[in-house]
């Protein structure tokens, strides 16, 4: 397969999975806003613009912190680059230079999902249609995910999108945890305490983990245990050792494909193993916020050296 291609699928699937990860963190702070007062809503926005990694855009195009400004500023505000609309028009425009390397069944799905998103944000949304908008994205992303798994021939476009998928998906569990977890929880002599319940099923609901880990532990929430749950349950498939490993496997398949490893695989297979061998004390006894620093910087060293060995660029 050609760099070129390799590339658009890989980010093809990044963006895909950032859109989906988006939809869910606005989802969730919709939520919490609409059961808050209207000073803690304002933060909770703050909060998810924080997250999102758009807070200085934002304050320097807006003053106060309302839902309406807030979720039109990350859906569709041109002074935003990374607004979600123009994440999936790139979602979109690295499938068509895919095409041949994609079931048509994917393409359609990708295409219908844009022109649906299009014209849902080509006017401001308001408070009756930011239902609906989130829920059309997240549904475009789940119709292009399932024509993946029923169509995509097992090859390595199939394996360079799912390394993209777990890639960017690892980066968003670890930002979400690391962002929302210090903001609510004051300092670590407060590991493990009972803070507001309704925050941390926030975190949950961000990643779209509430009902698995209500299941996991009956209906208990703590900071202790859900630090666990998102970085090292690895039957979670958006906790960071379910991501690694299944990272892991499809670069592993890559370098079957090519009949060669590269310095990506090298990278995963220390960071996975480090990873498996982690306990959760171990974790709180670094420092939460820097282990998690640690994770994202081996992320984006993994996400160069697949560039690297597969000549992106090329």
């Amino acid at each position: 397969m050609l760099g070129r291609t390799a590339n658009g699928v890989f980010w093809l699937f990044r963006y895909l999975e950032r859109v989906e990860n988006t939809a869910r963190l606005l989802d969730a702070g919709l939520r919490m806003a609409l059961t808050r007062d209207i000073v803690t809503a304002e933060e909770e926005w703050r909060s998810v613009m924080e997250t999102a990694g758009q807070r200085a855009g934002y304050e320097t195009k807006h003053g106060t912190y309302t839902g309406v400004q807030a979720w039109n500023y990350i859906l569709r505000d041109n002074d935003n680059p990374a607004n979600v609309l123009k994440m999936f028009e790139g979602v979109r425009t690295n499938a068509r230079l895919a095409r041949n390397a994609i079931s048509g069944e994917l393409w359609e799905a990708i295409n219908e999902g844009w022109m649906q998103i299009e014209e849902l944000l080509s006017r401001p949304v308001g408070q009756g249609e930011v239902g609906e908008v989130i829920a059309t994205i997240r549904r475009a992303a789940t119709l292009a995910h399932g024509a993946v798994d029923g169509t995509l021939l097992r090859n390595a476009a199939y394996y360079f999108g799912r390394a993209g998928t777990f890639l960017e998906r690892a980066d968003s569990t670890a930002r979400i945890l690391d962002i929302k977890y210090y903001l609510l929880l004051p300092s670590f002599s407060h590991v493990g305490s009972s803070l507001d319940t309704g925050q941390w099923e926030h975190i949950l609901r961000s990643v779209s983990g509430d009902r698995a880990y209500r299941w996991l532990n009956a209906g208990n929430i703590d900071a202790r245990g859900m630090v666990e749950f998102l970085v090292l349950d690895d039957r979670f498939p958006r906790s960071l050792a379910f991501c690694h490993s299944a990272l892991r496997d499809n670069l592993a398949a890559l370098a079957r494909v090519h009949g060669r490893e590269g310095q990506c695989n090298e990278i995963i297979r220390q960071a996975d193993i480090e990873l498996t061998d982690l306990t959760i004390d171990a974790v709180l006894e670094q420092g939460l916020h820097q282990f998690l620093q640690q994770f994202t910087n081996r992320n984006a060293a993994i996400s160069s050296a697949i560039a690297d060995d597969y000549r992106f660029l090329a």
